[in-house]
């Protein structure tokens, strides 16, 4: 019933940039937090940042001060901008969305497919 959909991945030399998006659609009334996580091979897959409704930011230590998080609530879209990026930033990037239904109680759980990240030293 809700589909989120990334793209922005590729291959990227250290330090250089690049920025995802997420665009969210379908049966959706509202969409609560919206966020990024990344899973690198046989590692678990980890929080990158969060954004509210209302704005307010999270990150992991790891990526503050070089990715931001922004989102677009008339579009359903969230953005990650990654700057100054590290070979330890490549990963499988998801797209998460903590989404009301249409016509449903309750919050529901939604993951993009992925998208590749990766830096190359």
């Amino acid at each position: 019933q809700v589909q989120l959909v990334e793209s922005g991945g590729g291959s990227v030399q250290a330090g250089g940039s690049l920025r995802l998006s997420c665009a969210a659609s379908g049966s959706i009334f509202s969409i609560n937090a919206m966020g990024w996580y990344r899973q690198a091979p046989g590692k678990q897959r980890e929080l990158v940042a969060g954004v509210t409704s209302g704005g307010s930011t999270n990150y992991a230590d790891s990526v503050k001060g070089r990715f931001t998080i922004s989102r677009d609530n008339a579009k359903n879209m969230v953005y990650l901008q990654m700057n100054s990026l590290k070979p330890e930033d490549t990963a499988v990037y998801y797209c998460n969305a903590k989404v009301v239904v249409t016509g449903k109680l309750g919050l529901y759980n939604y993951w993009g497919q992925g998208t590749q990240v990766t830096v190359s030293s």
